[in-house]
């Protein structure tokens, strides 16, 4: 017997909030960072995460990928990793003459890029294919990778010593940017006992299979989006781009991700439909990290967020 879309989406909320809990249960007090984390999962984007070090960006994917029971991998990206060391490589038999090929650590389901920033820009461009469409080609083969497949990658502030700054277009690669921060005091004291025996992460149990995850993901694009929301996605995308503030806006792709993430909102919500609400709510996770700010705002009181929080007030919400 076949179920309908409200039985699916019920059944895909149920997951989805066990999923929460049991994230909650390792990361204490980011509520709003775990729905954003979430959220990039279920439409298939990839997170970025910047803050200082020590501050859970870590242990948040590593939460996830046990959270999930999926093939996780970590690469610590440092000045002189090769795109090699990240995608694999052939391998030479000099007993049959022949080339076998190796896979690199980007052949998983979970890819924890730590300090992404760390290495150049060469080897930061070996993920720019994989985050837009699930592939990599390497002398000249297409490999697909497995799914579902996210990218979860930290890197420190710019400011800070050794760091190259992402380009524009792996930017825009990343669905969601999360900026953890610091915990506030009664947390930080709650995290000190949590860990006074053991880490939470040693006794976390998957609470979802892959095959969950990538029902989910297909439910997500089955999410209503009425046309006035969509054009209301347009339009905020649209002020960034005549913003005197900016000089680079939101690309189409900013647009679509955007579409994509307030459908995954949606059902992480346990709706079939999107709201402006929702799209209110992810503008500020999907859209800072695409614009490119002229020097005056720059070096002004302006941040990014602010910008875009600024933007989506002044553009007219459907009814």
């Amino acid at each position: 017997m076949s179920t309908t879309l409200d039985e699916q989406v019920t059944q895909a909320h149920a997951h989805i909030d066990i999923l929460r809990s049991n994230l909650s249960q390792v990361i204490h007090g980011k509520r709003e960072s775990i729905e954003a984390l979430l959220v990039a999962l279920m439409a298939g984007g990839s997170v970025l995460m910047e803050d200082v070090p020590g501050v859970g960006k870590t242990t948040l994917a590593k939460a996830l990928a046990k959270s999930i029971d999926v093939l996780y991998h970590r690469v610590q990206f440092t000045p002189d990793l090769l795109p090699a060391d990240i995608l694999g490589s052939p391998i030479y038999n000099p007993v049959d003459g022949t080339f076998t090929f190796r896979e690199g650590p980007i052949f998983c389901n979970v890819l924890l890029a730590d300090e992404i920033n760390r290495a150049s820009p060469r080897t930061q461009s070996a993920l720019l294919e994989a985050m837009s469409e699930s592939q990599v080609t390497i002398e000249g083969m297409p490999h697909t990778l497995p799914s579902p497949f996210l990218v979860l990658a930290t890197q420190n502030p710019v400011e800070y010593h050794g760091t190259y700054p992402l380009p524009e277009a792996q930017l825009d690669r990343f669905m969601v940017y999360l900026d953890l921060g610091y915990p506030d005091v009664e947390t930080e004291v709650g995290i000190l006992f949590a860990q006074a025996e053991k880490h939470p992460l040693e006794s976390l149990e998957p609470v979802l299979s892959k095959q969950d995850v990538q029902e989910i993901q297909r439910l997500v694009r089955a999410v209503h989006v009425d046309e006035s929301v969509a054009r209301y996605i347009v339009e905020i995308v649209d002020a960034t781009r005549n913003d005197s503030r900016l000089k680079l806006g939101v690309s189409p792709r900013g647009s679509l991700m955007l579409f994509r993430a307030t459908q995954a909102a949606a059902l992480c919500d346990g709706r079939n439909f999107v709201t402006p609400d929702d799209v209110q709510n992810l503008s500020g996770y999907v859209l800072p990290h695409r614009i490119m700010l002229t020097s005056k705002a720059k070096y002004g009181s302006h941040t990014k967020q602010q910008i875009i929080k600024e933007i989506v007030k002044q553009v007219h919400v459907p009814t």
